[in-house]
């Protein structure tokens, strides 16, 4: 457990924001491991020493009021390009020559909900878990598209024992897909994807496939834009804003 960021539900009413923003930080240290990236949970902020991959942050802070320079000062800024998950949206960073990426929700959903459209079930028994080096990097391929970073998923992930690969297949063909990462207290939903663009039913299928992994666990993530008002319309609720920050130098 970390310290200074309790597990208890019961201790403050931001709690929700704060374990989902716990294991998000999670998945990220478990991502800059993978890629050999060294990386540091304080009370305050979770920090990579070096830039993290593609796509992830360099920091994620993980208490409301934490100060810039408490981020600032963990990660490398010799280069513009860094990012920092301001996971309680509470982060004023502009005058140190960032700018707002984009802004989003963490989400909740309680367990053993029933799906936001128990009418659109086909496909759910079309989902399983990941299981080897090459179908991961047919998931890595559908998840990518042919933007070329297919390969920021390597096939040791699989090893991570509370982390499952989820996909969708039709016809033989992955469709769709999402991670999740299991922290003590929630299980954190990332990566979802549909090639047909994700919808209820994309949710509703991957959900039956979440419940095998961690059965009885709240699930987090965090979502913006239409893929937001699709989370919501299946059973989650929005719980807290986020911001994620981009460096672009002095």
């Amino acid at each position: 457990m970390l310290v200074g960021i309790s597990t208890d539900k019961s201790s403050t009413g931001d709690d929700d924001t704060r374990l989902a923003a716990y294991n998000n930080a999670l998945w990220c240290e478990t991502m800059c491991r993978r890629h050999g990236i060294p990386s540091t949970f304080g009370a305050q902020v979770w920090a990579a020493s070096t830039r993290s991959p593609m796509f992830y942050p360099d920091a994620v802070t993980l208490r409301h009021g934490v100060s810039a320079a408490a981020v600032l000062d963990a990660i490398d800024l010799s280069e513009p390009g860094a990012s920092i998950k301001d996971s309680f949206a509470d982060l004023d960073l502009s005058g140190h020559g960032f700018r707002i990426l984009f802004e989003a929700q963490w989400i909740w959903r309680e367990p053993g909900q029933a799906s936001g459209d128990s009418s659109q079930t086909s496909g759910e028994a079309n989902w399983d878990r990941v299981s080897n080096a090459a179908e991961l990097a047919e998931w890595a391929q559908a998840w990518d598209g042919d933007d070329g970073n297919a390969d920021l998923f390597r096939p040791d992930l699989l090893g991570e024992r509370d982390v499952c690969v989820l996909a969708q297949r039709s016809n033989g063909h992955i469709v769709a897909g999402a991670i999740a990462n299991r922290s003590s207290s929630v299980v954190g939903i990332s990566n979802v994807f549909a090639l047909e663009g994700v919808s209820q039913q994309t949710w509703a299928g991957l959900l039956r496939a979440v419940d095998l992994f961690a059965s009885g666990m709240p699930l987090v993530g965090y979502e913006h834009g239409a893929d937001l008002m699709v989370a919501l319309d299946s059973g989650f609720r929005a719980v807290g804003p986020l911001r994620i920050w981009i460096h672009e130098g002095p």
